[in-house]
């Protein structure tokens, strides 16, 4: 016994270590837990730390890239305003007005030329214009009467300006920004019965919510409803990818949390309504209820009926699926669903709801605001703003941008444009293409601009980018720095048109030619400009020095560089349309620098002025020899080679122009302006091939065809001091009568009139005589 005694104690040993190394293991793996837990605990807190100051930088801070819009003049409504009754009808249709009784806002009527207009009112940098509804009549493309039926009295009344275009931020969201209670009430009561009906009493994730949706998924035996609550869609959408992990999730329910904490009902209510996915306009994602209603109805989100609003709540569940345009039978399916929820929820009462589930979708078929209108123009604008602004907030401020251009000019200088080259493409392979640019003459605002045939390609942009040969446009600007020196040059000075050759340093000889390469000795000054001799206008340039001409052009706005060979003097010189318009405007306006505009103001979101883009103007030529060249371009289309101009226009309309031609035709000019607007056409070939054109044939017919489509007053240009107006002979560089043979009453500078006077007594008296003996046959 004694010896097993032993054993027995050391058995009891053995099992008084196991259960101590079975105690420390347990205190080990809680103390283990406890610092996992720990651990977690603090990386869960740091993690939320981090949530947190996303959730509030990205909503304190700017909380939506919001594109830059840009607007069309505003239409100014006033008797004795120009404007013809198609032209106010297209411009209405532009800004998305219905045609209906004119009794609510962003409506209108038209009876013949009798309109009734309800506008709806838009907050100008300098105030706001209230909604009215107006009453006007046109005739003769003026508005002849105009009363308020509704709404304030003011002798000038502005609609609201078109939209053209937008500078979209990088990832492509465009929204229109709206408040919550300019909101449709109806339309967040509906939103909120389908998509979120305990929002208001949820702290952003609501349990109950993704109970009924488990329920709704297993009876379906598929997912046909989902928990989400709004905020976790806009935290999605906000912050998040869509991948469906559990990840993801947990950082949704956790962010959702979050911003709840911080932010109330309303102002995610609020975000929601402009954040939502609504649908797509090529590479660009339409967000928020207020573009999505302009997008398929064209109208403002505070306009849509019952069945429209339904649509839009609609939407949210499946943008793409429920397409309208593209699954109209999916998308009246969806509509008529949201239809019923609403009756359910006692939104709307039954007669309503059969109303509803009875009218048509009623999208328009092409999207609105969903591009820009007129990408040349657009084109123009953004590099006008590149001197002030940055493009990053160009794209994400939400600024608005108040150009100069005129839907109505714009509308007739593309029609010219698409219509004369229809008339002329002679089936080459290279198709004919043209550029128009059109200013307000007395203030250089750029109120139309063509880029091309097809004004919606936003590709290459003539206007601005084909810089191409001007031809004989560079005389007005030789004979104008001659006529500046009026003790050596008048309108009647002849020149000589005969041939001569120059010999280079090196060698090389030139030797220009005229176009028809005719000679015809002497010719009066006036009548080489009008008719566009080259010969007598290389030997004025020679004359008066290329450096003198060159620094001219640079003087009236020309900044790329101008060659300092003789050949420029026949217009070697290579510019783009908007230059030569830049150019010709300083003819336009006597001699004055006025740099083209085509932004009058930029706001920010709010309307509040940013930048005023104001008439800077410049004299930089005597406007004296300015006006005797104005008279030398009224004779270029009376007796020139612009003649053919007034197979288009009205032989009452006076204007001024010239031609230009490069070598085989290559390039086709013509730039010429009227009272109220200069314009500047070029044509040719992209390729710079030869076509079959010249100025008069080719350009001409575009800016003509422009010019009858647009209601203007005639040039009549003002006579500067200084110059004075005589009866002349101008073969014999003489003063003579006005009842004289080959008189004409032409400017000169003071003093620089001619000395020596013909006079044509015996034919005045042998006319008296003729015309007595008359009255007793």
């Amino acid at each position: 016994m004694a010896k097993g005694s032993p054993r027995k104690k050391s058995s009891a040993g053995r099992s008084g270590s196991s259960r101590k190394q079975s105690t420390s293991r347990r205190r080990w793996f809680w103390s283990l837990l406890w610092r996992l837990a720990l651990v977690a605990l603090v990386i869960l807190v740091g993690w939320t730390v981090y949530l947190d100051a996303k959730v509030t930088s990205r909503f304190e801070g700017r909380r939506f890239e919001v594109p830059s819009y840009v607007y069309a003049r505003p239409l100014e409504l006033y008797e004795g305003a120009g404007v013809s009754a198609d032209a106010l009808q297209r411009e209405l249709q532009m800004a998305n007005y219905s045609r209906a009784a004119g009794d609510r806002p962003g409506t209108f009527s038209r009876n013949g030329s009798r309109f009734v207009i309800h506008t709806r009112g838009f907050r100008f940098a300098d105030g706001v214009e209230p909604a009215r509804q107006i009453r006007l009549t046109i005739s003769g493309d003026q508005i002849q009467r105009m009363s308020a039926l509704s709404g304030p009295a003011a002798p000038i009344m502005r609609l609201e300006p078109v939209q053209i275009g937008g500078i979209y931020p990088a990832s492509q969201e465009d929204r229109v920004l709206v408040q919550l209670d300019e909101v449709p009430a109806l339309l967040v009561e509906t939103l909120l019965a389908v998509e979120d009906r305990d929002f208001f009493s949820h702290h952003g994730v609501s349990p109950m919510a993704i109970a009924r949706a488990m329920v709704a998924n297993l009876r379906a035996g598929d997912i046909v409803q989902g928990g989400s609550t709004i905020t976790q869609q806009l935290v999605k959408n906000f912050f998040l990818t869509r991948d469906q992990t559990l990840v993801r999730k947990a950082n949704e329910a956790l962010m959702s949390l979050l911003l709840e904490l911080h932010y109330g009902k309303r102002d995610i209510l609020e975000t929601y309504l402009n954040e939502v996915y609504l649908g797509q306009a090529g590479a660009r994602g339409v967000h928020g209820v207020g573009l999505a209603s302009q997008f398929y109805f064209a109208r403002p989100v505070a306009e849509l009926g019952v069945h429209e609003i339904a649509l839009l709540v609609g939407l949210i569940k499946g943008a793409s699926y429920y397409d309208p345009r593209r699954n109209p039978e999916r998308a009246r399916a969806r509509r008529d669903l949201v239809i019923g929820v609403m009756e359910e929820r006692g939104l709307i009462d039954r007669n309503a709801a059969l109303r509803a589930k009875g009218q048509p979708l009623d999208v328009r078929d092409k999207p609105s605001w969903s591009a820009n209108r007129y990408p040349a123009y657009i084109d123009l604008v953004r590099r006008h703003l590149a001197r002030d602004y940055r493009d990053e907030d160009l794209r994400s401020e939400g600024l608005r941008i108040f150009t100069t251009l005129d839907p109505a000019i714009q509308y007739a200088a593309e029609y010219a444009v698409r219509q004369t080259l229809d008339s002329m493409d002679d089936g080459q392979d290279a198709r004919l293409e043209s550029a128009l640019v059109v200013t307000a003459r007395d203030s250089g605002e750029v109120v139309a601009l063509v880029g091309g045939r097809d004004p919606d390609f936003a590709g290459f942009n003539r206007a601005l980018d084909a810089t191409r040969p001007i031809g004989s446009l560079i005389k007005p600007f030789i004979y104008l720095v001659a006529l500046q020196r009026p003790e050596d040059y008048t309108l009647i000075t002849p020149v000589q048109d005969k041939g001569f050759s120059l010999v280079f340093d090196d060698g090389r000889r030139w030797e220009p030619k005229n176009y028809d390469k005719e000679e015809r000795g002497e010719v009066p000054l006036h009548e080489a400009l009008a008719k566009s001799y080259n010969l007598p206008a290389v030997r004025v340039g020679l004359d008066v020095g290329v450096e003198a001409v060159r620094e001219t052009l640079q003087m009236l706005g020309v900044t790329s560089p101008v060659s300092r060979y003789p050949s420029m003097l026949l217009g070697s010189v290579s510019m783009t349309p908007v230059t030569v318009a830049q150019l010709y405007q300083s003819l336009a306006t006597s001699g004055f620098n006025t740099p083209l505009r085509s932004i009058r103001q930029v706001t920010d979101a709010d309307g509040e002025p940013l930048s005023r883009y104001h008439l800077e103007v410049n004299q930089v030529a005597d406007p004296a020899a300015v006006h005797l060249v104005q008279y030398a371009m009224q004779e270029t289309v009376q007796e020139g080679t612009g003649r053919s101009v007034y197979r288009y226009l009205p032989d009452e309309l006076s204007v001024a122009g010239k031609t230009g031609t490069t070598d085989d035709g290559r390039d086709s000019w013509f730039a010429g302006f009227s009272g109220d607007y200069l314009a500047v056409a070029w044509l040719g070939r992209d390729d710079n091939g030869p076509t079959r054109f010249t100025g008069a044939t080719g350009a001409l017919p575009v800016w003509a065809g422009f010019m009858s489509r647009v209601p203007q007053h005639g040039l009549s240009p003002v006579v500067p001091d200084g110059v004075n107006y005589h009866w002349v002979d101008d073969q014999q560089q003489a003063l003579t009568e006005e009842g004289c043979n080959n008189a004409r009453l032409m400017p000169f500078i003071a003093g620089s009139e001619p000395k020596q006077r013909v006079s044509c007594d015996g034919q005045f008296t042998r006319r008296i005589r003729s015309w007595f003996q008359g009255l007793f046959r």
